[in-house]
C-alpha cells in the first residue's frame, strides 16, 4: 500500500478537469453568501418583556425540591454484589430515591435503606428526565406505581 501511494504522481489532465470545473462551479455561486441580520423583536419605551416561561411550564430547579425517584425494575448489582433488601430479602422492583445527597433504596413492601456505595452523580448519570413533579411523597410513589 505504501509503494502505491509513493508511486502516485499526479495526473496533469484530471488537474486541468478539475480546475475548469471549480471555475464554472465559481461562476454559479456568488463569493459571499447573503444572509439576513436577524430582527430582534424591540419592546415598545417603558414596557418590559418577559423572556420566561409560564409559571406553568416551569421546571422546579435543584435546590427547591426534597428529592428525586426513579423505578429500578431489575436486580442492582454493586461491586459485583446483588443488592438485597434487609427487611424482606427482595433483590428487584426498586425506588431509588435521591435526597440530600443520600441515596436510598425502596423496596415494593416498603423497606427503605441507605446505600452507601451510590452517589448522586450515579443517580444523575443513571436517572431520565423527570415526567411529573410531586408536592407529596406518597403521592410520587402512587405515580411510580408503588
Amino acid at each position: 500500500m505504501l509503494g502505491r501511494i509513493r508511486r502516485y504522481k499526479p495526473d496533469p489532465v484530471a488537474e486541468e478537469i478539475q480546475r475548469r470545473f471549480q471555475e464554472d462551479l465559481g461562476d454559479l455561486i456568488p463569493a459571499e453568501p447573503t444572509t439576513p441580520e436577524p430582527v430582534m423583536p424591540q419592546a415598545a419605551p417603558g414596557c418590559e418583556v418577559d423572556d420566561f416561561l409560564p409559571p406553568d411550564l416551569r421546571v422546579p430547579s435543584h435546590d427547591q425540591v426534597d428529592g428525586r425517584m426513579m423505578p429500578w425494575p431489575q436486580p442492582l448489582t454493586l461491586d459485583g454484589e446483588m443488592v438485597c433488601c434487609t427487611g424482606c430479602g427482595a433483590y428487584r422492583d426498586w425506588i431509588v430515591i435521591s435526597t440530600h445527597d443520600e441515596i436510598w433504596l425502596r423496596c415494593r413492601t416498603g423497606h427503605q435503606q441507605r446505600e452507601t456505595r451510590l452517589d448522586t452523580a450515579w443517580y444523575n448519570r443513571t436517572a431520565g428526565p423527570a415526567d411529573a413533579t410531586h408536592t407529596a411523597f406518597e403521592d410520587c410513589l402512587r405515580h411510580l406505581g408503588h
